[in-house]
């Protein structure tokens, strides 16, 4: 959205008077060079991977880019084998502030529901043109294809987002696959059972979250 608010589409389906998701300072296209790259100059961008008990239970997998957070409905999770090609579902960009957002948004609101962070970290973006030569991690993702290497409590290595579906000129509903790239690790936590997932912030469960009933 060159020159408009990317949050424009979050804000507008949220009364910050009674969720106490951050509302975010304004986000727009390409007018910050400080966040190009991550929250301070030269560090690498942001990822968090929430698991969130809304009408349908989910992981939301969100990247740093520019100003905001790029985000996707992930409904089985992010998986450390390779072999397995989970659906990534794209959601409005959401601000920076939000990867330590942890929960419970009012049934009524926009997404009601516990929340939880299960996983947060960096990454390094990785998408490359024929020639070898770096392709801004923005534009790989309007290609409709970008990799990246995770660092984070839970999720390492390489992966990729590919679009499959949909698209800026296409009608259609656009979806991904979010894939492991390379060898599964040895240590690598594998997909949890959400119901049982504990919090890399606070340790805590969904049902913890949801029974404390306020923001941490």
């Amino acid at each position: 959205m060159a020159g408009g608010d990317r949050l424009r589409e979050y804000r507008g389906k949220r009364d910050f008077g009674r969720t106490g998701e951050p509302e975010g300072r304004a986000a727009s296209s390409g007018e910050d060079p400080r966040f190009t790259e991550g929250r301070e100059p030269g560090g690498d961008p942001h990822f968090v991977v929430q698991i969130h008990d809304a009408s349908t239970l989910h992981f939301d997998f969100r990247l740093q880019v520019g100003d905001v957070l790029k985000s996707w409905s992930v409904p089985k999770g992010p998986s450390a084998d390779p072999g397995d090609k989970r659906l990534a579902v794209p959601t409005e960009d959401h601000p920076l502030e939000y990867e330590d957002f942890e929960g419970v948004i009012p049934r009524g609101e926009y997404g009601g529901g516990a929340v939880i962070v299960w996983d947060r970290g960096t990454y390094r973006p990785l998408s490359h043109d024929r020639r070898g030569r770096p392709v801004p991690f923005e534009e790989s993702l309007e290609r409709g294809h970008a990799t990246f290497r995770l660092h984070g409590s839970k999720l390492h290595g390489e992966y990729a987002l590919t679009r499959f579906r949909g698209g800026k000129d296409d009608g259609e509903d656009e979806a991904w696959l979010l894939v492991k790239a390379g060898k599964a690790r040895a240590d690598e936590h594998a997909t949890p059972d959400p119901r049982r997932a504990r919090s890399v912030r606070s340790g805590r469960t969904l049902a913890q979250v949801a029974a404390d009933g306020h923001e941490d």
